[in-house]
């Protein structure tokens, strides 16, 4: 998973090598380098572990937790919280937040409701002219967060209230509109055939690989350094194809891939190409890092802010479209209850930092699938819902701990590096 961090530091430079080792002292020194190699890189690695953990203890309390029926069931409930918190990573990399996105996402969802059953439009343009008001709030936001200064705490505080009067507003007396349109339904009810699921595998993991052998090639150095850089460019494609046939093997055991879960892949590919290979993409970093310096160097940074949160917010549209579709209706409960601390909780949990300027789109899905796969865990050992909520509670905080850990790490990083030139 590809992050865009600060200046590379080790944060355990300050503790001195051993110079005399037998085995014990080199082994020490092996987990001394591989500890200083994942917190430099941020938290996705300790994010990565922490699912394996999870699977791990939570499989051993139940043996239904791996299951494929299960896991199938997971990565939908996962795909929600994935979303919205996809819209709110695009805001927390600049080192903003969004507090709306649950109500944007109740009040879309709301739109939607009264265009199919009450105004009888086609899904299609429903779907669309939604998505577009989703843009739209999220735009709005951003002008008062950019062109007028006000803090984006302040503005989508409001937002969440205002959108949230507005969604009870649309919905009328009665609370709640059923979506009685099977394409609507189909978004999270249904799954793809297992053979087509095996051809998009191979196809993506041909993709992956091609990719993969031409960074290989392309790397230079020394002979012992060449190899070294042909296995780091071979190591990540062959770990992302793997993990790719292992979950069509498990979804294709149970009923296929479910195309709620291919649609927030999509999605997230899309981020991570916009994010990482495209110039807007980038200034969400520079923006994120260090505004002033961003805006120096010639970077729109009112504008990137203005799109950054209309995306969020067509992104909060998605999410509620993906409600709306796996309850079959829209009502005064959709976007609500715990479902933004949820999204923000899985950003930061999955790796993207709440100080702006670090992060990574995959952020969304890894974090989403730690609380969700969390909450199911419990469920399968019938645990009480305050357990399920203090331990989610536990596990964002300690999320937040070593993000900020690592922020002061490497700020003492630079000042030091400052100094000695």
């Amino acid at each position: 998973m590809s992050e865009h961090n600060a200046a590379a530091v080790n944060p355990l430079d300050e503790f001195p090598p051993r110079e005399h080792g037998g085995p014990a002292d080199r082994l020490v020194g092996l987990a001394r380098r591989w500890l200083s190699a994942v917190l430099s890189r941020g938290t996705a690695m300790p994010a990565i572990a922490s699912l394996v953990i999870i699977a791990v203890f939570f499989q051993s309390q139940s043996q239904y937790f791996l299951s494929p029926a299960n896991l199938s069931n997971l990565a939908v409930q996962a795909t929600l919280v994935a979303i919205i918190a996809l819209g709110e990573i695009v805001v927390l990399l600049l080192g903003e937040i969004d507090l709306s996105l649950g109500s944007m996402a109740g009040v879309t969802a709301a739109i939607l409701g009264v265009l199919i059953t009450n105004g009888h439009v086609p899904w299609f343009l429903a779907i669309f002219i939604m998505l577009a008001c989703g843009a739209a709030m999220g735009a709005f936001q951003g002008w008062w967060i950019s062109w007028l200064g006000i803090p984006s705490f302040v503005v989508t505080l409001a937002g969440m209230l205002g959108f949230l009067g507005l969604q009870l507003w649309i919905l009328g007396p009665q609370g709640t509109l059923s979506i009685f349109d099977p394409n609507i339904a189909a978004l999270t009810g249904t799954e793809l055939p297992p053979l087509v699921g095996w051809i998009l595998a191979a196809l993506v993991v041909a993709a992956v690989l091609v990719r993969g052998a031409r960074g290989a090639s392309g790397a230079s150095g020394a002979l012992g350094e060449h190899r070294v850089r042909a296995v780091k460019s071979l190591g990540l494609p062959v770990l992302i194809a793997v993990v790719i046939v292992g979950a069509i093997a498990v979804f294709n055991a149970s009923r296929g891939v479910p195309t709620a879960f291919l649609i927030l892949i999509g999605l997230l590919v899309v981020g991570w190409w916009i994010t990482m290979h495209t110039s807007p993409g980038r200034h969400l970093f520079a923006v994120g890092g260090n505004a002033e310096a961003a805006r120096r160097a010639g970077i729109p940074v009112r504008r990137i802010r203005l799109v950054a949160f209309a995306l969020s917010g067509t992104l909060a549209a998605t999410g509620g479209l993906i409600a709306a579709s796996y309850n079959g209706s829209a009502g005064t409960l959709t976007g609500g209850g715990t479902l933004l601390l949820e999204a923000i909780g899985a950003a930061v949990i999955g790796g993207t930092s709440l100080f702006g300027g670090r992060g990574s789109v995959w952020s969304a899905l890894v974090g989403s699938l730690i609380m969700a796969g969390v909450a199911n865990g419990l469920d399968l050992t019938n645990s009480d819902q305050p357990i399920k909520y203090m331990v989610q509670g536990i596990i964002v905080l300690l999320a937040v701990s070593l993000d900020t850990v690592l922020r002061q790490r490497q700020s003492r990083g630079r000042h030091m590096g400052g100094a000695h030139a």
